[in-house]
């Protein structure tokens, strides 16, 4: 008899179902976005906004015990010493999902699901770019003239 179950479930057990989140959530907080399944974004978006928060709020150990551990020491710092000061000034919503149209084998909707506030690129002034100094071209000789060379030696 079929119980009601909160969440989606993805046709696989509890441990698997865990472990799939937490892999998905450990590569977005790594590879700055995913792409992956519409439904399995929707899915691990609310735990990502639970997870920032906690780490937001100074609970590094309840968000530390959330990831995995085999990438859960280098995720954490990540988003300790980069995600949450670059999202301090947002209280929720620190995600977004991209549909990207349908996947060809199966005909799943796809989606890019990457952070609000993208990291920012520093670029150099311009003062200290050295330019490359121009390259001058060899003038083409035309065939006559490189005979007519050839003939006098």
């Amino acid at each position: 008899m079929r119980k009601n179950v909160f969440g989606r479930q993805f046709s696989r057990d509890t441990n698997e179902r865990k472990s799939l989140f937490k892999s998905l959530i450990s590569s977005l907080i790594l590879d700055e976005s995913i792409k992956t399944t519409l439904e399995k974004a929707k899915a691990i978006k609310g735990d990502v906004d639970k997870l920032i928060n906690k780490a937001k709020k100074g609970n590094e150990r309840l968000a530390t015990q959330f990831l995995q551990r085999s990438i859960g020491i280098q995720a954490m710092e990540k988003v300790i010493k980069d995600l949450a000061p670059r999202l301090s000034d947002r209280t929720s919503g620190y995600t977004r999902i991209i549909k990207l149209g349908r996947r060809f084998s199966d005909n799943a909707p796809m989606a890019v699901m990457e952070w609000v506030v993208k990291k920012e690129i520093k670029e150099f002034p311009a003062e200290k770019v050295e330019k490359k100094p121009e390259i001058k071209k060899l003038e083409a000789k035309t065939s006559k003239e490189t005979k007519r060379k050839d003939a006098k030696k």
